[in-house]
């Protein structure tokens, strides 16, 4: 018995000297009044909301360098740069498209708006339902037609950020689902009130198209999907006409842009442990200029994300004035706004050995919100990948900023699928530890109304301190978290 009470003796010993060896993060590094300075420049009228593909995005991405370097960090990116430069595909509906419901002739964007970008031809029986009822709905035979309808937005929650920008979304998948399955050959949706004040708000995006990395899906390969369309109330009448038919004859086009990734890297101190690192995420780009709010039309994304990619120089600050025991790298994406292409590029094409990278801790959004709350996504199933690289964030949390954690934002039910909507998801999907800092959306989002002057910086202080904490105990822990096994994201 005495034995075994020395021997516990010991060991809590032995635990004690490694815990006093290993020094407190510097914490003191990270500091407010340099965090305002680089969000103000960052999210300043003068990069023209930094939009990708453009060279708006390109300047703040030199500027970007420009500040990593200061910071201290080495450059990590392609032939000894700051950067990893990669090609935007674009795929856009063509001028020259053209849909007919009978003898009218309607024009894209003006009269229809078209959902998706793909090539498709179609002709088909029109079919106008007066009455959408669920029950006429399911009893249509709609097998080889194109289906015309006023829908409703009946247990549609709206309740969320800019609905007018969600709506056609939402209203898709409430219906076009089902009507797909049972073989509709085409969709239109007649506007309601709310589907009009939508049309506004969606119209940019459409008109932009879509735009991957080469490689991805293009619209070439989308040639089998029915279209999804919106027509103005204007056109009810003309649609009542009895034996008509639809003719879409729907091209794109494509075009190609650069983005960059911006990398840089602290090294670390271990000879054994320095070979591997912990990634700091987040992105630089935003919504550039688009359609006016009042007399703005600079969408400046000063939550997102110049909230985080400051925060990221400051905890690179940190980790300059004291490196942890694995290496540091950070990565500012490109092009996230435009379906995180920037992290699925880095993701497939990594500056360093991907095997090496232990963890990824991103941030999107750090800025707004109760300065007491944040949310940590990706510490709960289906979305948990590292329930070890978990407990560490929760731990730093109780240590640094004792953040209220919003746990409603993480599960598979929330309508938002915020999760799947940042750079860690690159990362998670090929088997990382990843977890996502952010304090959730709010009103100003995507508008011209997200300028820093209406950021908490102390909140962006704080989170920063807590992916920096995080990303200490990563850096210096003998073992790397490891992933759980059996992890399957819902989607």
């Amino acid at each position: 018995m005495k034995y075994i009470c020395l021997s516990f003796l010991c060991f809590t010993c032995v635990a004690s000297s490694v815990a006093q060896s290993l020094k407190a993060p510097a914490t003191a590094s990270i500091r407010e009044a340099e965090i305002r300075k680089d969000l103000f420049a960052m999210a300043a009228d003068h990069f023209r909301g930094r939009e990708a593909g453009t060279l708006d995005e390109l300047k703040v991405s030199m500027w970007l360098a420009n500040q990593a370097a200061a910071a201290g960090l080495e450059p990590a990116g392609d032939d000894n740069t700051y950067f990893q430069f990669f090609s935007l595909v674009r795929n856009r509906i063509s001028p020259v498209s053209s849909i007919k419901i009978g003898d009218v002739t309607y024009k894209a964007w003006q009269d229809v708006l078209i959902t998706q970008t793909s090539q498709v031809s179609v002709t088909a029986p029109f079919l106008f339902i007066a009455n959408p009822t669920k029950e006429e709905l399911d009893k249509a035979d709609v097998k080889g037609k194109a289906v015309a309808f006023r829908p409703t937005a009946q247990g549609i929650n709206l309740n969320v950020s800019l609905p007018e920008r969600r709506y056609l979304g939402y209203v898709s998948r409430k219906y076009a689902a089902d009507l797909l399955r049972r073989g509709a050959a085409a969709i239109i949706f007649i506007a309601d009130d709310f589907g009009e004040k939508s049309w506004v708000q969606s119209l940019p995006n459409l008109q932009r198209g879509t735009y991957n990395i080469p490689g991805g899906q293009s619209a070439a390969v989308q040639q089998s999907r029915a279209p999804i369309l919106w027509l103005h109330a204007s056109a009810v009448e003309a649609l009542k006409a009895p034996g008509q038919n639809f003719t879409a004859s729907i091209f794109t086009e494509q075009f190609e842009y650069p983005s960059v990734n911006v990398i840089g890297k602290i090294p670390g101190t271990d000879p054994v442990l320095s070979k591997e690192c912990v990634l700091f995420s987040g992105h630089q780009d935003h919504d550039g200029v688009r359609q006016p709010y009042g007399n703005d039309s600079i969408y400046n994304g000063a939550d997102d994300n110049a909230s985080v990619s400051v925060a990221l120089l400051a905890i690179a600050r940190a980790f300059h004035k004291q490196p942890g025991r694995r290496s540091a790298l950070f990565v500012w994406h490109g092009a996230e706004e435009r379906g995180l292409l920037g992290s699925r590029w880095y993701a497939a094409h990594p500056t360093v050995d991907i095997n090496s990278i232990v963890a990824v801790l991103n941030g999107d959004m750090i800025g707004r919100n109760n300065p007491d709350s944040a949310a940590l996504l990706g510490a709960q199933s289906p979305h948990r990948n590292s329930t070890e690289l978990v407990e560490m964030a929760l731990s730093a949390n109780r240590e640094g900023p004792k953040f209220k954690l919003d746990t409603l934002w993480d599960k598979a039910t929330h309508n938002e699928g915020w999760y799947f909507r940042s750079d860690h998801l690159s990362y998670a999907r090929i088997g990382i530890p990843s977890l996502f800092y952010t304090t959730l959306l709010h009103p100003d989002y995507h508008t011209p109304m997200d300028e820093a002057s209406r950021i908490d910086v102390k909140k962006i202080e704080k989170v920063a301190d807590w992916m920096y904490r995080t990303g200490w105990k990563v850096a210096n822990t003998d073992k790397r978290p490891a992933v759980d096994p059996g992890f399957k994201l819902e989607r």
